[in-house]
């Protein structure tokens, strides 16, 4: 059985991302979604949520934007001068190596992420990394621990087959520069965190077979999600996505990912690519039914 997750990041970043996943969720082919609990449009996700049952929502865990959930004077080695978070996976693997991120604290900020979407009425169907900072080393057995707290049943296995990137790299609108700078960082995920499917296994926690999404960050195209869903494996597979619309909170932020958001969301609701989910047979999933089947 051909089993698909297709998980949309970002929610809760602002209204228009908001919309934007779950339109792709009512008329599209996405079925799960990573909820940002310190998400500047957090409460308009719930709402939206609410109004779209059947919506996996995972708990995007959260390093590098935005102001801590937790008091700031019990953070402190996550922030910089101005009391926010600041910096992507590299700077954090850096202060890491340095022993100058203190993994109590990390521990600390993203239980209390997770208690503020669970206090908020939704149960978890998994935990993810906004820019994947749960795959570093030491995070992920922090991720798994509090998974295993919080009776959250899987997790996301942020290693891209390589297979499945080759099929996503389909379309002339790639910019082959960004797709192999991010399939680098794709493969570098891998060696930081090679036992983490082990790991996850003997916490007990569920996690999708293959996984892709990274190395097209940014730069999907119809053509390759026509032809990832054509050369699907047996198994359940996850593709990360990044629909929405752009609105004037979203211009506002340090995002990259701007019009690439609506380019998404056309991608994934469009006629063809859900009628060759169902002439695939493939069946789309959240996480929950990973869980429900272990």
């Amino acid at each position: 059985m051909k089993n698909l997750i297709v998980n949309a990041d970002d929610f809760g970043w602002t209204e228009g991302v908001n919309r934007g996943i779950v339109e792709t969720f009512r008329n599209g082919i996405v079925t799960s979604t990573s909820l940002l609990a310190n998400g500047a449009a957090f409460a308009d996700a719930l709402e939206k949520a609410s109004s779209a049952p059947g919506l996996g929502v995972g708990v995007h865990l959260n390093l590098s934007d935005g102001a801590p959930v937790a008091d700031r004077e019990s953070v402190t080695s996550l922030l910089n001068d101005e009391g926010e978070f600041a910096g992507g996976p590299e700077s954090l693997l850096l202060r890491r190596a340095r022993r100058g991120l203190l993994l109590g604290e990390v521990e600390r900020e993203w239980e209390a992420q997770i208690e503020k979407v669970r206090d908020a009425g939704i149960e978890p169907t998994h935990l993810d990394g906004h820019k994947h900072v749960h795959m570093l080393p030491g995070l992920f057995e922090i991720a798994l621990k509090l998974a295993k707290r919080h009776e959250i049943g899987a997790i996301r296995i942020a290693h891209e087959a390589s297979s499945l990137r080759a099929a996503l790299s389909s379309g002339e609108k790639q910019r082959g520069a960004v797709v192999l700078k991010q399939g680098v960082q794709a493969r570098g995920l891998k060696l930081l965190a090679r036992d983490a499917r082990e790991q996850a296994e003997r916490a007990g926690i569920g996690a999708a077979d293959y996984f892709c999404g990274i190395a097209q960050t940014g730069e999907l195209t119809k053509e390759g999600v026509a032809r990832l869903l054509k050369n699907l494996p047996d198994g359940t597979t996850e593709l990360m996505c990044h629909p929405g619309y752009v609105d004037a909170a979203l211009l506002k932020t340090a995002t990259r990912l701007q019009d690439s958001r609506r380019t998404e969301l056309e991608i994934l609701t469009d006629t063809a690519i859900r009628n060759l989910v169902a002439s695939q047979g493939i069946r789309l999933i959240d996480y929950g039914f990973i869980t429900q089947e272990a």
